[in-house]
């Protein structure tokens, strides 16, 4: 770790203690319960006073190593309201990720360079409505198309579940052609990309909500494909293998967070002649959070190395984004079991990172999915050892 990124990650973690945990009780929230556009405004203000605007990218545009994003991501997730105000999370974070790595120079400084400036935010639109046959987390199912017309492309389909959309500036839209699934570039707000259902969901950290839309006849640009037709699939593994490991790092922070409140609330608070933390029910609970939270942040770490080495990593990334997430709804439930009453009320912000711990199990692939990939592994594995 690098002397530079431990300086990063404390002053980020300084000023997510310090400055943005009292936005928590902020009451600007919308009919969703997300913060309001004034209250990100206000918090981002500050992260450039604070000079922790994007910290995990450097001035030159390069970005930290995976092991060192995690020190600042995890510094970031100590409030549900941190990433916001750092411009680490997500959709943004994923999508600057896969802009730095395959955008052309005119599509960056565009598209990534309000990214990163934390001046504009995006959404990715990937997933479909099943009930539409499309797909969800089995992309082959997709059933957006996009066709040439002399130097455009035309999309047209419906898409499902697209964080943030509601307030973004900028989309990723993926589209199958006849060469294969494709990548868009789109300004937003856009006539043809149409929201028909924002729905109120067990979340609410993330302003913009998780919307269906309707895109009809929208007409794209050639130069703003993303790489090359037919690719779209290999560029969503380069953007989903760290986006999985990112989401880990933000919510072991949240998590962290939320065992210092239930700790300090277990060495206050006194039943039947003793501190809570003096009853082995209550002090066990919050010895198998540090040993969940331990394992989970070795696992990053671990996973973190292997993408630093140049590995693609799919197969760790699976195993961490399962482990993690399960430990880390252990940890958040153990939390709101120790404080009772308080845990299960908006007194802390315990309650709703339990609620928004579920919602993590599943987005960016549900654990069965994972382990589902993980055991094909096995079994290609056991029949080449086989000479099968």
């Amino acid at each position: 770790m690098t002397e530079s990124a431990t300086e990063i990650a404390a002053r980020v973690e300084a000023f997510v203690r310090d400055i943005v945990a009292p936005f928590e009780k902020d009451p600007r929230r919308d009919d969703h319960n997300c913060p309001t556009e004034d209250v990100i405004a206000d918090l981002r203000v500050l992260a450039r006073k604070a000079d922790v605007m994007t910290p995990h990218i450097r001035a030159d545009g390069s970005h930290l190593t995976h092991r060192e994003t995690a020190q600042v991501l995890i510094a970031s997730g100590l409030s549900p309201l941190g990433p916001l105000a750092c411009n680490t999370a997500a959709p943004d974070e994923g999508n600057i990720y896969l802009l730095g790595k395959v955008g052309s120079e005119d599509l960056k400084r565009r598209f990534l360079d309000p990214l990163v400036a934390g001046t504009a935010r995006s959404a990715f639109f990937m997933s479909e409505p099943w009930e539409d046959g499309g797909s969800g987390s089995d992309p082959s199912m997709m059933q957006t198309t996009c066709k040439p017309d002399g130097n455009h492309w035309v999309v047209n389909g419906r898409k499902c579940w697209i964080t943030g959309a509601a307030q973004a500036q900028i989309g990723i839209v993926m589209a199958k052609a006849e060469q294969g699934a494709c990548m868009f570039l789109v300004d937003l707000p856009n006539p043809a990309i149409r929201i028909v259902h924002q729905p109120k969901t067990i979340d609410n950290s993330l302003p913009g909500g998780h919307c269906t839309v309707e895109i009809e006849n929208l007409r794209i640009p050639a130069d703003q494909m993303l790489g090359e037709p037919g690719e779209g699939f290999k560029y969503a593994q380069v953007r989903l293998a760290p986006a999985r490991l990112t989401h880990c790092m933000r919510w072991l922070g949240a998590c962290i967070r939320c065992n210092e409140i239930a700790t300090d609330y277990a060495n206050r608070r006194q039943a039947f002649g003793k501190h809570l933390i003096d009853h082995e029910g209550v002090g066990f609970m919050l010895a198998d959070n540090l040993i969940d939270l331990q394992q989970a942040r070795l696992m990053i770490d671990w996973t973190a190395d292997a993408l630093d080495r140049g590995e693609r990593a799919g197969r760790e990334s699976s195993m961490t984004k399962v482990a993690v997430s399960e430990a880390l709804m252990r940890v958040a439930d153990r939390c709101v079991q120790v404080m009772g009453g308080t845990g299960v009320s908006d007194a802390t912000i315990v309650e709703q990172v339990f609620r928004e711990i579920r919602a993590f199990r599943i987005y960016d692939g549900p654990s069965e999915v994972h382990r589902w990939s993980l055991a094909k592994g096995i079994k290609r594995h056991w029949e080449k050892s086989q000479g099968a």
